[in-house]
This record gives C-alpha cells, sequence and structure tokens, in this order.
C-alpha cells in the first residue's frame, strides 16, 4: 500500500526511470528492472542496486526480502510524484501560480480535441457549473 507523503524528496531523473517501471509492474526485482531498462539503455546491474538503496534511504521505495531477491515497490504513486514535482515547478518558475503552469504547458504545443475537453470538464468543476 502506498502512502502519501508530501515531504518525500523530488525524485532524480535516474530515479523517475526505476520508479516508472516499478509503477507498471506494482513490485520488482533489482534484476527485473535492470532487464527492463537495459532494453532503453546501459545500466549496470550493481547501479540499479545502489540506486535503489539510496531510494530507500530516501523514502522513494520499499523492499521485501524473500531469499537472496529483493522486491522493491514504490512507497508513493506516480500521481503523488506527479503532483509534488509540479507544485515544486510551480513554486520555483511561476511564483507558486498553477494556472501560469498550466497556461505555458498549454501554449507549448496544441493540445488534441480531447485534451481540450478534459481540461474543460476540469475547469467546468472547479467553478462549480457541474
Amino acid at each position: 500500500m502506498m502512502t502519501k507523503q508530501a515531504n518525500l524528496p523530488i525524485p532524480t531523473e535516474a530515479e523517475l526511470e526505476l520508479l516508472a517501471v516499478l509503477w507498471s509492474k506494482g513490485s520488482a526485482t533489482v534484476r527485473e528492472v535492470h532487464e527492463e531498462i537495459g532494453h532503453e539503455r546501459a545500466l549496470g546491474y550493481t547501479t540499479v542496486l545502489k540506486m535503489f538503496q539510496r531510494m530507500m534511504e530516501k523514502g522513494l521505495v520499499q523492499r521485501t526480502e524473500a531469499g537472496k531477491a529483493h522486491t522493491y515497490r514504490p512507497s508513493v504513486s506516480q500521481q503523488e510524484t506527479q503532483s509534488q514535482m509540479l507544485r515544486d515547478l510551480s513554486k520555483r518558475l511561476f511564483a507558486g501560480s498553477s494556472t501560469q503552469l498550466a497556461m505555458h504547458a498549454l501554449s507549448m504545443q496544441s493540445p488534441s480535441v480531447q485534451e481540450l475537453e478534459e481540461v474543460r470538464k476540469i475547469l467546468e468543476e472547479r467553478s462549480g457549473k457541474r
């Protein structure tokens, strides 16, 4: 079970790569994550192991030991991590304004009709029109 912990450190890009595998699988051994990431780029097994050890110290993952195999699972959900990272980005670049962040993101590339409809629904819910 994932816990909501707003004060967890923001994961590095490399840590996010490992978390993405765990989010998609639910949990995995070092070997499974190493093999999955190995399809994208060369990363040593011991590097993945060391990263998981650091991520445990930070509270980003939890470990279960079953014999020689250690299984890792994320401590927080992908959505919680995304929200935390966007809050941090908003504070640093947009003076804490989620509106400015959203407007900037929408202006960077043209959203699809479906994406615009999703944004419209969120705006309507926030303004109490539904």
